[in-house]
């Protein structure tokens, strides 16, 4: 996994700050050791995340390279559970934003890819860079989402969720 930060590194300008605590799947964000960044991929769509400072989100970092089977819900989201349970420090948001990446309970991942009130509470993760076409990728029906550990991974994870034989 450590290879994962080096090749990181090379893809970002600038490189990665190696001293930085970062997940070895997530790079610094050169200029700015306060974000990093990581890739959601749906399909042949690609979407940079920047991650919340937290333990939550430096442990969803740590479980990459990942895929889940995600199940639409209510119009407005995708959600899966995730292989093993996340530090959850839970707070009601009041909107939820199209691109908001968040934490339900303690093993459950939610993209929103729509702008709504909600009065459910939820652990940030991150938020999508650009959530322009985040709705059109994910669809109307369940769908897979891959979170590589590098942004050239175009192979299937280690980790995988909700597969079927």
């Amino acid at each position: 996994m450590h290879g994962a930060s080096l090749l990181l590194g090379l893809f970002l300008p600038g490189g990665c700050n190696a001293a930085a605590p970062a997940s070895p799947a997530a790079a610094i964000v050169p200029g700015n050791p306060e974000e990093t960044r990581m890739w959601m991929s749906v399909g042949e769509h690609r979407f940079t995340i920047t991650l919340e400072d937290n333990d939550a989100a430096h442990a969803f970092a740590a479980l990459l390279p990942l895929a889940l089977d995600m199940a639409e819900l209510n119009g407005n989201e995708k959600h899966a559970s995730l292989p093993e349970p996340l530090p959850a420090n839970a707070s009601r948001p009041g909107t939820i934003r199209g691109g908001d990446l968040m934490l339900y309970g303690t093993d459950t991942l939610v993209v929103f890819y729509l702008t709504f009130r909600s009065s459910y509470p939820y652990t940030r993760l991150g938020r999508v860079d650009d959530p322009a076409g985040l709705a059109q990728a994910l669809g109307r029906r369940g769908v897979r989402v891959v979170f590589p550990a590098n942004p050239e991974d175009g192979a299937a994870p280690a980790r995988s969720r909700g597969q079927t034989p």
